[in-house]
């Protein structure tokens, strides 16, 4: 049986651009929470702030070898740019997108979903918790 997790993103500006924060959530199978991660980016649009969560949710879960993903977001930007459904027409977004399509390659399987904000308060907890800890940028462990 291949190793699965749910992994919640979200990212926060205050201010956009401004100072922002990534939070990450991974669940198992029950939705229970088996890691979360924090991290200030220092000053960035909400959308760089989104889809670096990504990124590190993705390089985190390569880590932690899991073999099948499913990213949960409540960007409807980011979720319909990596379903195929919007164009990436931002030059700004363009390398994280790529970065995305290449990291993709690690794993058997990666599903995007998109969830209502309501359903992704930890992480939009973590990402804020991050920005109030702007002085330090390492990626933490809560």
């Amino acid at each position: 049986m291949s190793k699965s997790v749910n992994i919640f993103i979200d990212g926060a500006s205050r201010g956009n651009p401004g100072p922002s924060g990534i939070g990450i959530v991974f669940c198992d199978d029950q939705d229970k929470v088996v890691k979360k991660l924090f991290k200030f980016i220092g000053n960035a649009t909400n959308n760089v702030a989104e889809y670096s969560a990504l990124i590190y949710a993705m390089q985190e879960a390569l880590i932690d070898k899991y073999e099948d993903v499913k990213v949960k977001s409540d960007s409807e930007l980011l979720t319909k740019q990596l379903t195929g459904e919007y164009k990436v027409k931002n030059d700004n977004l363009r390398p994280y997108y790529d970065m995305f399509q290449h990291i993709v390659k690690g794993f058997n399987k990666i599903e995007v979903i998109s969830i209502a904000r309501e359903g992704n308060l930890v992480a939009d907890k973590l990402a804020n918790k991050a920005i109030d800890s702007r002085f330090d940028s390492s990626l933490k462990t809560e």
